[in-house]
């Protein structure tokens, strides 16, 4: 295999990469990350169109100037960008602009409680806090299962599926995990719940970076109802995410938030309001951040989402084979060859997990993410952890609390990169001693 095939293309393409830091001893060194899981640094087109486009950059929708209408048609037009990157008809569907994966679930919530008076949404074990608290507060939630390795359960879905007998609205599931990478068969999983008159979202927000997904199907009950995910997690920040879905379905309901844009006429005693995605979009909207998103989207179908997917998991199975030949380190996910996306979450035998990260950075100028990654429901049961313990944790907040240490790879990460993060991990395990 050659390691150094295409290396230097991919890394041309991000801003960044070969930025020196300073490390403990004084001396810099090129900064590596390993914590694309949390947010990706941007691809330098994106920087170039944000600063090409500042220069046509106007209002949207309430203009007459030649700059607020075409800056208005690029916002428009950027919904279908975003609907062929998904896969998904753009007729049937709308494609509603938010900050981010968070925010998206948090509106369908809301959207969903004002259809819906009394009803179950189905939850699952492995979610980040973003697709489990926002449901909540407003509905009964149950929750998917997962096994000893942290998959999840399939046939617990079809039994509660079964149990509430067609008072399941919405299942949500995470397209891939943010702690494993571990990702779910959301095809099998969205044929389930439309048997059961349920509808399916889909939490893309580590899936759609790395894997194409497909919202359409040419078997209906296959279809993904509704898909959520973030740009700054694809190379584009500037803080915009997408929530897609039917647009007759956000028809239904009263706007989460309103006030401008949101309204087709207000009087003293009435208000009528826009269609979608219009009336869900309240506010002046984040128009640059969209051209980031929609630069983003064109240059990863450019780069094949299959060929980003290969490349980041040859990076993943190296390291893999790297860590396991490390005594005195456990690896919390399957070790075997799965479905999954570059994520791979570890400790040190004896050592805090914040510790670790604190000295790979210091060490080497390694980047990873420690803690429990915004999913501790999931981080209990892959640590084995008492529910009753997690009450010690509640009540004892100054106390170190359990957590793992996460890789988090992209394309654009290199061979010599683990090789410098096998390496510093070996001299944290041989002088663990003396650091703690």
């Amino acid at each position: 295999m050659d390691h150094n095939k295409n290396k230097h293309d991919y890394r041309d393409m991000i801003a960044g990469v070969n930025e020196k830091i300073p490390i403990a001893n004084g001396k810099l060194t090129t900064a590596i990350n390993f914590d694309n899981a949390a947010t990706t640094p941007p691809f330098k087109v994106v920087l170039d169109a944000i600063t090409d486009f500042s220069r046509h950059y106007s209002s949207i929708h309430r203009g007459t100037g030649y700059k607020s209408i075409f800056s208005s048609k690029v916002y428009e037009d950027s919904r279908k960008i975003v609907c062929d990157f998904i896969h998904c008809d753009h007729r049937k569907n709308t494609v509603i602009y938010v900050k981010n994966t968070t925010e998206a679930i948090n509106k369908l919530s809301s959207i969903i409680s004002n259809i819906y008076d009394d009803c179950v949404i189905i939850s699952t074990r492995m979610e980040h806090h973003s697709n489990d608290l926002p449901w909540r507060n407003k509905f009964r939630v149950d929750y998917i299962d997962v096994d000893a390795l942290g998959k999840l359960n399939i046939s617990d879905l079809e039994n509660k599926l079964k149990k509430y007998n067609g008072k399941v609205k919405l299942v949500c599931v995470t397209g891939a995990s943010n702690v494993t990478g571990y990702k779910n068969p959301i095809y099998k999983i969205a044929s389930l719940c439309h048997n059961y008159n349920a509808k399916i979202l889909v939490d893309g927000a580590q899936l759609v970076p790395h894997y194409p997904i497909y919202m359409k199907s040419s078997h209906k009950d296959r279809c993904i109802d509704f898909l959520a995910f973030s740009a700054h997690k694809m190379y584009a920040p500037f803080g915009t995410g997408v929530l897609v879905g039917p647009k007759d379905f956000f028809s239904f309901a009263e706007p989460d938030h309103v006030g401008g844009g949101t309204i087709d006429i207000v009087t003293d005693d009435f208000v009528t309001w826009a269609d979608p995605p219009d009336k869900n979009e309240a506010g002046t909207p984040n128009l640059m951040g969209v051209i980031a998103l929609t630069t983003a989207i064109k240059t990863l179908n450019h780069l094949d989402m299959r060929k980003i997917d290969k490349k980041e998991m040859d990076i993943y199975y190296y390291a893999l084979e790297q860590l396991k030949k490390i005594p005195g380190i456990t690896i919390y996910c399957d070790t075997d060859n799965c479905d999954k996306v570059a994520i791979l979450p570890f400790n040190i035998d004896g050592v805090y997990h914040e510790f670790t990260a604190k000295k790979l950075s210091e060490i080497s100028g390694i980047a990873v993410r420690s803690g429990c990654f915004c999913a501790h429901p999931y981080i209990r049961r892959l640590l084995k952890i008492p529910a009753e313990e997690m009450e010690y944790y509640q009540k004892n907040r100054d106390i170190n609390r359990p957590g793992m240490v996460r890789l988090s790879f992209s394309f654009y990460n290199t061979y010599e990169e683990v090789d410098a993060l096998v390496k510093t991990l070996k001299k944290i395990i041989k002088h663990k001693s003396s650091f703690q």
